[in-house]
């Protein structure tokens, strides 16, 4: 037999992924199907299969970096629970409790990792609906992704479009959202445009600070490579050799959708993101989100991804959530 060791230097992780008399990691090693051993500052297994020891190093990997990302959101065992029911979800009728990392899943995550240069952490799909949306990101030139809160869909579409810049297959990121308030106005907002739209922009702030330091995102801004603008202020424009994202999609009218999509220009990625559950329009209106996906499904070059609520990975209780108000739904319609 062979070991493998990944050493965890942080010890306050360390105890996070152990658990309570080491509960945790037997969560982890039930779901491995592989024992795993802890001593001092590493875990280890002693496997001569190799896809086994890849997916034991994939899963520490995933929950450390759910640990660097949100340090103090979940318990410790809701943190656990919610890498590995997210990580690899299971296919439709398969029991939660009989998934397992496949060869192929691996394969595939692995594939589909997002590793932007200078960034804080290396970025893994937690979910094949996540992976899936990696992977149309690479290779089509729209990518809408619709999705319930905790879906990852604006994370993931802000990592990639990072990695594009910083590899320099893109000249610089435009960043637009509908300025349209949930439900209550806002009212007069002080300061210039920048501070007028920084509440509306934030959570793509949030997302860049999360994965490259602030200092990095803040150079990107004052160098004109990172842009902020409302979509209204978007007509007339040819966006080229730019990765732009539309986000909160589900606000947009039909015709603001058309208006954003005839601004793509050469060298360019547009990707999309929207939750059609959340849609804060007057009721008469159509979301531009919920028609694109119908009017553009099948067309070469643009892909359209749906995740759901098993590739939430927010929290498990945010998961939960979404199931109650999509039982709601169903009794009403």
């Amino acid at each position: 037999m062979s070991a493998y060791t990944i050493v965890v230097p942080d010890s306050k992780a360390l105890c996070r992924i152990c658990g309570t008399n080491d509960s945790n990691l037997k969560l982890i090693e039930d779901f491995l199907g592989i024992p795993i051993f802890a001593c001092g500052n590493e875990l280890s297994v002693e496997e001569d299969d190799a896809d086994a020891v890849r997916r034991f190093r994939f899963v520490i990997d995933s929950i450390l970096d759910e640990i660097a990302q949100a340090p103090g959101e979940l318990s410790d065992s809701d943190l656990i629970q919610s890498v590995l029911a997210g990580a690899i979800a299971p296919c439709p009728g398969q029991r939660q409790d009989t998934a397992r990392i496949s060869k192929d899943d691996h394969t595939f995550f692995e594939q589909n990792s997002i590793l932007v240069p200078g960034a804080i952490r290396k970025v893994y799909p937690r979910t094949r609906g996540q992976a899936s949306l990696v992977s149309m990101m690479r290779k089509n030139d729209i990518v809408i992704a619709e999705g319930p809160a905790g879906s990852g869909k604006t994370f993931l579409c802000i990592s990639e479009a990072l990695r594009l810049l910083l590899t320099r297959k893109v000249s610089g990121i435009v960043l637009t959202r509908p300025v349209v308030e949930a439900g209550e106005s806002l009212g007069f907002l002080p300061g210039d445009l920048r501070d007028k739209l920084d509440p509306y922009t934030r959570p793509l702030y949030d997302a860049m600070n999360a994965i490259l330091p602030r200092e990095t995102v803040a150079r990107l801004q004052e160098n004109g490579m990172l842009e902020t603008a409302p979509l209204a202020y978007m007509r007339g424009r040819t966006l080229g050799s730019a990765a732009v994202i539309l986000d909160e999609a589900q606000n947009t009218t039909r015709e603001q959708m058309k208006m954003f999509l005839t601004r793509l220009g050469e060298g360019s990625k547009m990707f999309i993101t929207g939750d059609l559950t959340q849609v804060d329009l007057p009721r008469k209106l159509k979301s531009g989100l919920a028609d694109a996906t119908e009017r553009l499904a099948g067309i070469e070059g643009i892909a359209i991804c749906h995740l759901d609520a098993g590739d939430v990975v927010r929290s498990p209780l945010v998961r939960k959530i979404i199931h109650a108000y999509e039982s709601e739904t169903n009794e009403e319609s």
